[in-house]
């Protein structure tokens, strides 16, 4: 969330970032609530100064009634403004948890993800000698799923990946974390329940009503509980209501959990293989740093997954996403996104997200910058890698005539030193 006091004094950059994000523009409510609010705070606080000195009269009063009277006629109107001042808190709070995040400069201006800018392509998409077969023909004829037989035990959108597809994903999976790890990140195995009030404090939702999380989050009956969509809400909330150091900024995060998912928004879409499903399991790189640092470690966060593309021998291109595009919470927002040859396209593997200050209000998370004064942290997050998504690509990338698929050399060494799965080898 915002700041109420950059609301008040930039009411039309926020007025504009409402705009440009296609969100309604709350701005002139939030400023009428505001204004009455503090009025009704001044009002309460006058008026009860003003019966504490009429309680401490009466004691020594020769004519008590007047007092008594007046007093309780006090207490009344306190009361009632007491009443309307949480009212309208409550309504100041809804739309303060509606205004979205401020866009940076650079980012695009557009309506939704058909106006993203590309910035680069890297790599070149395999000219193949022979028909590429799509993700499912291969997993088919390797016995590397069994699709309907899942789906009758776990329901739709579940998979299981068996054999050397999955000993694939793993040795992914473990190859980025420890990618990481040399980087400097500091590895979490996270949980994937959590409470949803982590969730709301991440930003991924508007307005203070929690309910409007249920579209797209597990709920857990008969708990508090619920089922985390990413590691980032995990991390997030790791230093909630603590003051840092400045001087230990960056804290870095690589995040590993399973991921749940309900994809209600989604539906008809990539009902067949692996891209979207309601349990995925995903490295998620975390930033917390100061605002100053916030520019650099969007490019550092950016540029580890690009290597990671790299390492897997994908050819990949990066977007800018625009403002209609790039969610509520963000500040910037820049897409990664790999070579499907069964689809002769490109598609997201990868968000590398800031956040500015925005997560940070939400955790009350701060350091303490060297001119003593408490600042709140900026936070930062990208994708190390998602997983059966990011195994996709790899498949059709590297996929020989007889169905077999090349391992790329980086993955190598976690897989017995085998340079090829499947097919008649």
């Amino acid at each position: 969330m915002l700041d109420i006091k950059f609301i008040r004094e930039n009411p039309d950059v926020v007025k504009n970032a409402c705009n440009v994000k296609n969100l309604p523009d709350v701005v002139d409510d939030i400023l009428a609530l505001d204004v009455r609010v503090r009025e009704l705070k001044t009002l309460t606080q006058t008026k009860t100064a003003e019966k504490n000195k009429i309680t401490r009269e009466i004691p020594t009063a020769t004519d008590r009634a007047p007092l008594i009277a007046a007093s309780k006629k006090i207490a009344a109107e306190i009361a009632n403004e007491i009443a309307e001042l949480e009212e309208k808190e409550a309504q100041l709070s809804d739309l303060m948890h509606r205004v979205p995040q401020i866009p940076s400069s650079d980012t695009p201006i557009g309506a939704d993800d058909t106006e993203n800018v590309e910035i680069r392509r890297v790599g070149t998409p395999r000219k193949f000698d022979f028909t590429p077969r799509a993700q499912w023909d291969l997993l088919d004829m390797n016995g590397w799923w069994a699709p309907e037989k899942i789906s009758n035990i776990c329901g739709a959108r579940t998979y299981a990946l068996m054999g050397e597809a999955a000993e694939l994903q793993l040795a992914i999976e473990t190859y980025v974390i420890q990618k990481l790890i040399a980087k400097g990140f500091r590895f979490i195995e996270c949980p994937s329940i959590t409470r949803p009030q982590t969730i709301f404090n991440a930003g991924h939702f508007m307005g203070a009503d929690m309910s409007v999380m249920n579209d797209d989050v597990f709920m857990l009956s008969g708990t508090d509980r619920c089922l985390a969509g990413t590691s980032e809400i995990i991390m997030n909330s790791l230093h909630s209501g603590e003051v840092l150091n400045e001087s230990d900024l960056p804290l870095m995060y690589a995040g590993f959990s399973a991921c749940f998912r309900k994809e209600a928004g989604a539906a008809g879409r990539d009902t067949r293989g692996l891209i979207r499903v309601h349990q995925f399991n995903k490295v998620e790189q975390y930033i917390y740093c100061t605002p100053e640092q916030s520019d650099k470690m969007h490019e550092f966060l950016l540029n580890n997954l690009c290597e990671v593309m790299e390492d897997l021998e994908l050819p990949y291109r990066v977007i800018a996403a625009c403002t209609g595009d790039m969610g509520f919470n963000k500040v910037k927002m820049n897409d990664v996104e790999a070579w499907f040859p069964s689809e002769n396209n490109y598609r997201e593997l990868g968000s590398c997200s800031s956040i500015g200050q925005f997560q940070a209000r939400r955790t009350n998370t701060r350091y303490r910058a060297a001119d003593g004064t408490l600042q709140f942290c900026a936070t930062l997050n990208n994708t190390g890698i998602a997983m059966p998504r990011a195994l996709v690509p790899v498949l059709e990338n590297h996929q020989n005539a007889d169905g077999s698929v090349n391992i790329p050399k980086c993955l190598q060494p976690l897989m017995g030193g085998r340079t090829k799965i499947g097919g008649k080898h």
